[in-house]
Order: C-alpha cells, then sequence, then structure tokens
C-alpha cells in the first residue's frame, strides 16, 4: 500500500488513496500512527469516492477512533488528491465531503506547488447538547463553565467546528500548565459524552493568540486546524479579539477569519514530508 506523510503546521498525518486500497481503516491508523513502531503521525486520512463532493475524506486519530473533522488535515488532503489526480490542478474551490458536511477549500500555489489553503469550516455551533456537554440542558452558549480536575480549576467556554472543544484562556504562560498530565483528564471528564478537544490560550493581543492543544484520541498534537477555529470563535463572543486573527501553535501559525456570523476560514500551510510503500494486511 502505497502512502503519503504530510504535515500542516506540524498536525501529521499519513495519508492513503481509498480509491486504490480497501482496509481496516481503523486498525491501519493505530499501526501507522505509533512514533516507535509505525511511520509516527497524528491519525490517518483516506481519500475516498463522493457522490455529493469532489472528494470524501476519512479522518482516523492515533488511537483508530474516527474523527468528524481535521482542519489541517483537510488543506493537506486536498494537496494529496492533486497529486494523486484525484482533483484538478487550480485554484478553483475544491468541495470536500466530511462526515460534519461538504467544505469548501481553496488551494493557493507558489512555482506550480500547492504551499497552503483558505477552508470554509462552517458556522460555530454554541448549543452545549450540540457539541455535546452535558448541562443539565442549558440551550444557551457557556463561555466560562468551571471545571475541576485533579484539584485545579480551570474555566472553560464550549463550541462545535463539527468535532466538540473546550477553550481556556488563562494568565499563564501556556507553556508551563501541564497540559500532558491535565489534557486526558479533561478530553474524558463525564460531562463530554464524546469526549473533548481541549486548547489552551494566551491572547496577545486583539489579532494574536498563543495555544496549545490537546486533541481526543491523539493526545498532544503540533496544531489544531477547528481547535484554533474554535478558540478565535469562543474569543471573539468574548469581545477579546478582532475579525482577523493568528493562532500561534507549537507547529505554526494559522490565520483565522470570523466576522462573528457566517463561516469561519482558517488559511494555513501544508506539506509533503515523505512518500512510502507499506507490507500490511489489515
Amino acid at each position: 500500500m502505497k502512502f503519503t506523510k504530510m504535515h500542516g503546521a506540524g498536525n501529521d498525518y499519513v495519508y492513503v488513496n481509498g480509491f486504490d486500497y480497501k482496509s481496516d481503516w481503523s486498525k491501519l491508523s493505530e499501526f501507522v500512527s505509533d512514533r516507535h513502531t509505525g511511520i509516527g503521525s497524528d491519525g490517518l486520512i483516506v481519500a475516498l469516492p463522493s457522490i455529493t463532493a469532489d472528494v470524501r475524506m476519512r479522518m482516523f486519530n492515533a488511537d483508530g477512533s474516527e474523527g468528524d473533522m481535521c482542519g489541517n488535515g483537510i488543506r493537506c488532503l486536498v494537496a494529496f488528491g492533486i497529486e494523486q489526480n484525484i482533483l484538478s490542478s487550480n485554484t478553483d474551490v475544491k468541495k470536500i465531503e466530511t462526515k460534519s458536511g461538504i467544505l469548501g477549500v481553496t488551494p493557493e500555489f507558489s512555482a506550480g506547488q500547492m504551499v497552503g489553503a483558505r477552508v470554509s469550516m462552517g458556522i460555530p455551533d454554541f448549543v452545549p447538547s450540540n457539541i455535546p456537554v452535558s448541562l443539565d440542558d442549558n440551550p444557551n452558549p457557556v463561555l466560562g463553565h468551571e471545571l475541576v480536575v485533579d484539584s485545579q480549576r480551570i474555566q472553560l467556554g464550549f463550541v462545535s467546528m463539527g468535532n466538540p472543544h473546550a477553550v481556556a484562556f488563562m494568565e499563564e504562560d501556556v507553556d508551563d500548565f501541564p497540559l500532558d498530565s491535565l489534557g486526558p483528564l479533561v478530553e474524558n471528564n463525564p460531562i463530554f459524552p464524546n469526549r473533548i478537544n481541549f486548547e489552551i490560550n494566551n491572547v496577545l493581543g486583539r489579532d494574536r493568540i498563543k495555544t496549545r492543544v490537546w486533541e481526543r484520541g491523539s493526545g498532544l498534537t503540533m496544531a489544531c486546524g477547528t481547535g484554533a477555529c474554535a478558540v478565535v470563535a469562543i474569543a471573539h463572543q468574548r469581545d477579546m479579539v478582532d475579525e482577523e486573527v493568528f493562532v500561534d501553535l507549537p507547529g505554526g501559525s494559522l490565520k483565522i477569519n470570523w466576522d462573528g456570523v457566517g463561516d469561519v476560514y482558517m488559511t494555513g500551510p501544508v506539506e509533503t514530508v515523505f512518500h512510502g510503500e507499506l507490507d500490511i494486511r489489515l
């Protein structure tokens, strides 16, 4: 099975052409994601035929669970699709089918190579039951819920960007926050029936936020596209930022645009790491 490893702002995935291959994608994701005995990645993304869009994306986390969407992954999927001759190599908007709906991706080129993309990420959903968060049937947006984990009090805002996010803003430097130990406790807290992605943030200005991410099913990652959008959505609702914000993550920076009403737009890089072949039977 041929594969390509790619990353967007350090958020790395193994890509497979599902037009050519069939597999147990969940088990394959667990295998390829292992950074000691596999290829090493945050998960697996498969390009598949679609009857409603240009291509269908299935995304699997490192633990084999299937995710709803991946903002960094969808940019790289378009570059992979162009390379595989699944998608046309022009600047037209590519329609990508995901579990969160059909999203538009506009590729950006330099010297004939796709180097980035702008993605229409959809409208943020702040209704707790839709995210989902179990909060006694509260229908109103929750921007400051106190959660106690391991004796630490964390103020969280909740939003869905096609997948669920819990967003915390803090005064202490996010680099000093014990995300590796508290991340899994937040992810698996009982108030999140489908688990949760968890972002911690320092607001550096009305146009810049410093962010670290704990992704459900994958743990610490270098970046999260839907997470960056979720952070800006919550920050915008709390009047912390303007309409254009750069989110600085360990793996790089993503530009997020949101006017507070329509779709959130994310712009970021894509990069191919290497190509290879797997001899595997799953």
